[in-house]
């Protein structure tokens, strides 16, 4: 708003899918781009597939072929055969110390698209006329390495997942996405519903973290949010939630999003913590 951005938005329909109808005709006079978010954040719901984002793209394209179509990639990166880029969007971004940094990326993010975006998106970033010219910030060494790393690392995470929604889809929990289904990310939502049972979750997780087992965490403020916000996150690279983590917001119906994680093993191993503090439904 302090740009003078106004923004609206076309919710998800009652059981969580994009309202194609109202999608169809979403698209104003004044529309200059259209912001796609592909994972659930801290929604109950499933995350966008490519085969959704393309559509989408095409719909919005279809009122007008001018607006840009730009994807918060985020989680989704090397889940599916191919990136939003492959099915019309024109510009994505995503953060380093998610999936495409390979878990060895300390900072930073991307962008990918049409050329001319990305060069806005880099002056926007540095300054106005040198742009990407500037160049990564940080070593090249692991910009690379970690983006080779990332679709095995990826791979583990979203094995993880499905570990994860199966065990506790048998404790009785509601969890998103099922067991087996197809992952558009490597984020599995279970529903708690209490406090008591989101901190333990997040406590037996951060004691079999790699890092700082010996914490202990609880709720607490964030910016940017309106609840209190528990994670559990013992990770080597702060804030990266490829690692295993999970957190949410300490609200009903209590849901507690997992997420990450280097080896499927690993988080076998913190689930047998985790369902001994928990217990079943």
């Amino acid at each position: 708003m302090e740009f003078g951005i106004s923004y609206r938005e076309v919710p998800m329909t009652s059981d969580g899918k994009p309202d194609w109808a109202r999608i169809a005709t979403a698209v104003s006079s004044k529309t200059k781009m259209a912001y796609i978010q592909r994972s659930c954040g801290y929604a109950w719901r499933r995350t966008l597939t490519i085969e959704e984002v393309g559509r989408i793209v095409q719909l919005i394209k279809q009122q007008n072929p001018k607006v840009i179509c730009f994807v918060d990639n985020c989680y989704g990166e090397f889940s599916e055969v191919q990136e939003p880029t492959q099915v019309g969007v024109d510009l994505m971004a995503g953060s380093l110390i998610k999936a495409p940094g390979g878990t060895i990326i300390t900072t930073g993010g991307y962008v990918a698209g049409r050329a001319d975006l990305v060069e806005q998106a880099a002056c926007r970033l540095t300054a106005p006329g040198l742009g990407s010219f500037l160049g990564a910030g940080f070593e090249l060494r692991l910009l690379f390495q970690g983006l080779f790393l990332a679709p095995q690392m990826a791979g583990e995470a979203i094995k993880g997942s499905h570990l994860i929604s199966y065990v506790f889809d048998q404790l009785g929990y509601p969890v998103t996405p099922p067991p087996t289904t197809p992952r558009g990310d490597s984020i599995v939502a279970i529903k708690l519903g209490s406090p008591e049972k989101m901190i333990a979750f997040c406590s037996a997780m951060q004691k079999q973290s790699p890092v700082g087992a010996y914490l202990e965490p609880i709720p607490g403020e964030m910016y940017g949010y309106k609840d209190e916000i528990i994670m559990a996150g013992g990770t080597f690279i702060q804030g990266s939630t490829s690692e295993l983590s999970a957190d949410g917001p300490i609200r009903e119906p209590y849901i507690v999003y997992s997420q990450g994680g280097t080896h499927w093993t690993h988080m076998a191993i913190a689930l047998e913590s985790i369902i001994d503090r928990v217990g079943s439904a």
